[in-house]
């Protein structure tokens, strides 16, 4: 089934800013970021390349952008600063702060949970954007204790209203740091949070919704696994953050599909296929069938790739019948993990 006007649009929670229930995630047009003998991005790009690539994700609707401040050590924002000059007010453009990095030699140096860099962070954003405000900022530090995260509530609410920022949120994918953030802030409006069809959310989408946040969901394609390309056997890149061995990159080894997690798609691949879909837009369709107040943000480097991502709008999500069934399929893999 297509997606109507009011099925293709989502709202960013408490916030009120409205924006295409499909957004693009930018860490990949960052380019290289290197740090302590490893790599946090995802390889060489086409800085051209990226840039028509946004241009068309905007042609079909998309107007939500998500970057953060140390993707490509701040290469990411120039890039889409880039893209979308001359059409500021057509976007929403979400960015993250808290990780630090030199700029000029595109390193990685630590974390910074403090109120001043969280306002200095935000400065380099607004210049690297050519923009005079970021529409969703984002704390990045997913595990930062509670206390120090709620310290910098005052700071994020100053900022709003110097309008600077219209909206906060944390990156996190746990509950409780997600509903404190929301209870303690007026303008907090969102959570980002890892949800895919291979590895649910059920605390996370529960938050958002007794806290009336939008769930920004990152990886909904596991990390590109769910695109298809892997089951070859094939390889990423040596300076792709999924060939580094992070404990945090679960569907990849030694830079291959996790032989498990592929097998697991194979289990559910007729569903997600199902009325045409390729395997990459029956999980973004997943996404819009777990819940209507999540915004699935797929990475992209490229033009084929986008187009591909923005194909799924024309067929919304699964029905209650193929999302049953990917449930039922992929129940006692999700038990494992």
């Amino acid at each position: 089934m297509e997606l109507n006007h009011k099925q293709n649009r989502r709202t960013l929670g408490r916030s009120g800013i409205e924006v295409s229930a499909l957004g693009m995630g930018c860490w990949a047009i960052g380019g290289p970021l290197a740090g302590g003998g490893s790599e946090f991005g995802w390889g060489e790009v086409d800085d051209a390349e990226s840039v028509r690539a946004v241009h068309l994700a905007l042609e079909n609707g998309v107007t939500f952008f998500d970057t953060s401040s140390n993707y490509g050590a701040g290469h990411s924002e120039v890039v889409l600063a880039s893209a979308l000059r001359g059409r500021r007010d057509e976007v929403v453009i979400a960015s993250k702060w808290g990780y630090t990095f030199d700029e000029a030699s595109r390193t990685a140096v630590g974390a910074d949970a403090s109120a001043n860099y969280l306002v200095d962070c935000l400065e380099g954003s607004l210049r690297r954007l050519e923009t005079e405000y970021v529409d969703l900022y984002q704390l990045h530090l997913n595990d930062l204790p509670i206390d120090q995260a709620l310290d910098l509530v005052p700071t994020l609410e100053q900022l709003v209203a110097e309008g600077k920022i219209r909206a906060y949120g944390w990156s996190t994918d746990d509950a409780d740091r997600a509903s404190a953030f929301a209870a303690a802030g007026e303008h907090c409006a969102t959570a980002q949070f890892d949800m895919s069809a291979l590895r649910d959310a059920p605390a996370m989408i529960a938050a958002c919704a007794d806290a009336s946040l939008a769930g920004i969901v990152r990886g909904p394609l596991a990390m590109g696994l769910l695109s298809g390309k892997y089951h070859d056997g094939r390889s990423v890149g040596d300076r792709d953050v999924r060939a580094q061995g992070h404990e945090w990159v679960t569907y990849f080894r030694d830079g291959r599909g996790a032989p498990e997690w592929l097998a697991a798609i194979d289990s559910v691949r007729d569903v997600l296929t199902s009325d045409g879909r390729t395997l990459l837009q029956g999980a973004l369709a997943w996404i819009w069938a777990r819940s209507q107040d999540t915004i699935p943000i797929p990475g992209f480097r490229n033009e084929r790739q986008v187009a591909e991502i923005v194909g799924a709008l024309k067929f919304g999500a699964l029905d209650a019948e193929q999302f049953a069934a990917v449930e039922k399929e992929l129940a006692s893999v999700r038990a494992a993990v």
